[in-house]
């Protein structure tokens, strides 16, 4: 009971079609849903942010999306607007075995600070209590799969091994937006962090 599946953001938006679509996002469900019952616990995250959220290029005047911005806790990229709560771009995709999921983790609902880890918003203060679940069921390996992997997989890996988790991203079951490199930066500073990339 000690090794879960962490499932990031397998969202409509995040798929073909969607506000902020990764190339072939859809094409790693059926492998995703495959892998559910090698693991004695499988925990999905969603995105769910509130119309107008502040990570939205939308809510800043001049502002095109993949630009960046400066918060309070740092550098923003801002997004198209996606996973506005209840919307069903926020939804899972239809294909996803959501029923074997233990626990759903929502992130990004706080309309002034964006949160790509499963573990903390982006000021990496503000816990999301996925931390406190694992710890309560007594789970210390983490694999990660689902989108994109250069932004809420690589977020939620580093995350996880500086709580001390073993973590594994299956890169095989992850795609990448990879804006301006930002893959290639991102499995490097995974490796860095002690990620298993498999």
């Amino acid at each position: 009971m000690t090794h879960a599946l962490i499932v990031i953001d397998v969202q409509n938006d995040f798929c073909p079609g969607g506000a902020l679509a990764v190339a072939g996002g859809d094409e790693i469900v059926p492998g995703i849903n495959a892998l559910m019952a090698d693991f004695s616990a499988v925990i999905l995250t969603q995105d769910w942010h509130p119309a107008g959220h502040s990570s939205f290029a939308s809510s800043h005047d001049g502002k095109a999306p993949f630009e960046t911005t400066e918060m309070p806790y740092g550098t923003q990229v801002l997004w198209p607007d996606h996973c506005v709560q209840g919307s069903e771009g926020a939804g899972f995709h239809a294909e996803l075995e959501t029923t074997r999921a233990d626990a759903i983790i929502r992130k990004g609902y706080n309309p002034a600070i964006d949160s790509y880890s499963a573990f903390f918003e982006n000021d990496h203060e503000t816990p999301t209590g996925l931390h406190g679940m694992l710890q309560e069921r007594g789970i210390d390996r983490l694999t990660m799969v689902g989108l994109a992997t250069d932004f809420c997989v690589n977020f939620s890996a580093v995350d996880a091994a500086k709580l001390g988790y073993d973590v594994t991203v299956d890169q095989a079951l992850c795609r990448a937006i990879d804006l301006e490199g930002s893959l290639a930066a991102s499995l490097e500073g995974m490796a860095q962090a002690g990620v298993t990339l498999a």
